[in-house]
């Protein structure tokens, strides 16, 4: 078995020890249709083509010869230590799929659309977490990829961490998705070690088993299955390198708290609370605290929110973020700035950040969670 369904997701006779799958299609996967584009936008093939098998110099920001690494813009002591893949992992974010394991290691998080149908009332987030300065032990639990990975994950070759995909974007990726490499699901990687099962999370319902919330990954195994070993060759956000500050230390205003909504009538908010005992955010959702099985509190210095339009096409959910520009906001420190967002339309370019005042955004070195509420969302900010 080549490619798997995302609707084949870990039902039947998986086994704890991560035997094949056979068993009925999972239900409840399928989000609204939409008489959007087929395509949806920017649909531009990336300009890097073939991944590359050898590793690359860690970058270095202009004006600052120290190397860093290239997802956080912490400093590196030893540049071979980031000569390794970056691991991306999908997990889901509903509230009957938590608690979750191991993002808190990740150096960006991305909160995208899920794609259930609203009509289930279940329409909410996915997470992408992304590791490359540290891999953690496991991560999970794993579900599918969605078309709105490629855009943000192509600029980083990444590797992801999945159990597979719809068939309509399992083509989508192919023709769109030439320097990702979304193929090492759960299924086409058995024996390896990347992945595992949480046997305590296997649910069993009119005397079937779902293993739908019991995949682990493992990004540090994952990361030997794969040919992709590049280096980012740039950072993947504006940070601070050198003599300079944080825009949010320049110009700052005040943001003890930010809300995010994810639904209509801005509600289904996902939360941040300043912590100036941590220098943190300490994210929530909409149910309360953000916190892991191990009990940890999850957290983050930046927090990135990427206003975007979004729409369905082929029941598969779309951030439309190419050849695109919007609004954003960026919070440090207890403090924030306003701008506007661009992307050109080849998927593996960057986000280009600009503030109100005309000068490029300056972000501090560190973790960063990636909000991408709809465009017309209201974002809560108290000081």
């Amino acid at each position: 078995m080549d490619s798997v369904s995302r609707r084949t997701l870990m039902v039947g006779a998986i086994g704890v020890a991560g035997a094949a799958v056979a068993g009925p299609l999972l239900a409840g996967c399928t989000p609204q249709a939409s008489a959007d584009t087929p395509d949806g936008p920017g649909t531009t093939a990336p300009s890097s083509g073939t991944p590359s098998e050898t590793a690359t110099p860690t970058p270095t920001p202009t004006g600052d010869p120290r190397p860093r690494w290239p997802l956080t813009g912490e400093l590196l002591d030893d540049p071979a230590d980031a000569e390794r893949a970056v691991v991306a992992v999908k997990v889901p974010d509903n509230k009957g799929e938590h608690p979750q394991v191991g993002i808190e290691d990740a150096d960006i998080v991305f909160v995208e659309l899920d794609g259930y149908p609203a009509a289930l009332l279940q329409s909410g987030t996915r997470l992408v977490p992304v590791f490359h300065s540290r891999y953690a032990g496991d991560v999970g639990p794993v579900r599918s990829i969605r078309p709105v990975d490629i855009p943000l994950l192509s600029p980083v070759n990444a590797i992801i961490g999945n159990t597979g995909a719809a068939g309509w974007t399992l083509k989508y990726f192919k023709k769109n998705a030439k320097g990702l490499d979304y193929t090492k699901t759960y299924m086409a990687t058995k024996g390896t070690g990347s992945y595992s099962i949480d046997g305590g999370r296997v649910r069993t319902i009119n005397g079937q088993k779902y293993y739908d919330r019991a995949v682990l990954c493992h990004p540090r195994q994952l990361a030997k299955q794969s040919k992709i070993k590049t280096t980012p060759q740039v950072l993947y956000f504006p940070f601070a390198t050198g003599d300079e500050k944080p825009s949010t230390e320049v110009s700052g205003k005040a943001a003890k708290t930010v809300s995010v909504p994810w639904k209509k009538g801005d509600t289904y908010n996902m939360g941040y609370s300043y912590s100036e005992k941590q220098g943190r955010y300490l994210r929530s959702t909409p149910w309360g605290k953000h916190v892991l099985k191990d009990g940890t509190r999850v957290s983050t210095d930046n927090v990135l929110v990427i206003q975007a339009k979004q729409h369905f096409a082929h029941h598969e959910p779309f951030h439309d973020v190419t050849g695109k520009k919007g609004t954003f906001y960026y919070f440090h420190g207890g403090r924030y700035v306003k701008g506007t967002w661009s992307k050109a339309k080849d998927v593996d370019s960057l986000f280009v950040f600009t503030l109100d005042d005309g000068t490029p955004l300056r972000m501090a070195p560190g973790k960063t969670f990636v909000e991408l509420p709809q465009v017309k969302t209201k974002i809560g900010i108290k000081a």
